[in-house]
């Protein structure tokens, strides 16, 4: 009870520091739905730009777009735990997104890079290993998409002087 009432004495102070938070912000979300998010050819790209077009409230349609982004995806896979026979019983596969944004005239406005890690375990059924990595890779997008999301609503709010 009284840490309730501490951290209500203190959240005034929060809004005097310039504290501004980017979820659900009214003012940003027409910006980030005028952005076209390009198609990428690999699966986990699409996992990652169905994602982003639905955090941004975008409808996916180049058209009358202020912005284009591109992503760019890197994945590695690693080996990381062995039993005695040297079975990989564990793997973590590493997504790595760079992006820019660009504006309609394809000048860059911001660009940056995201990393994430997944990890799966194998197991003794083929289709079940391949079922958790994939799952695991989707997990990783869609954490990704989330911080490019963030990532932009700081370049956006930047750019309103806020």
């Amino acid at each position: 009870m009284k840490q309730r009432l501490l951290w209500t004495a203190l959240l005034p102070l929060l809004a005097g520091c310039g504290f501004h938070p980017l979820y659900g912000d009214a003012q940003l979300q027409p910006q980030l739905a005028s952005i076209f998010v390009e198609p990428v050819a690999e699966r986990d790209g699409y996992e990652l730009r169905n994602t982003l077009i639905n955090l941004l409230a975008s409808n996916g349609q180049s058209g009358g777009k202020a912005y284009r982004l591109k992503l760019n995806l890197t994945e590695s896979n690693q080996g990381v735990a062995l039993q005695n026979d040297a079975t990989i019983t564990r793997y973590n596969d590493t997504l790595t997104v760079t992006y820019v944004l660009s504006d309609a005239k394809g000048a860059e406005v911001t660009h940056g890079t995201q990393t994430s890690l997944a990890s799966y375990n194998t197991v003794n059924s083929p289709y079940a290993t391949l079922a958790g990595q994939q799952d695991a890779d989707k997990r990783a997008a869609e954490e990704i998409a989330e911080r490019i999301r963030l990532d932009l609503g700081v370049y956006f709010r930047r750019q309103d002087g806020r």
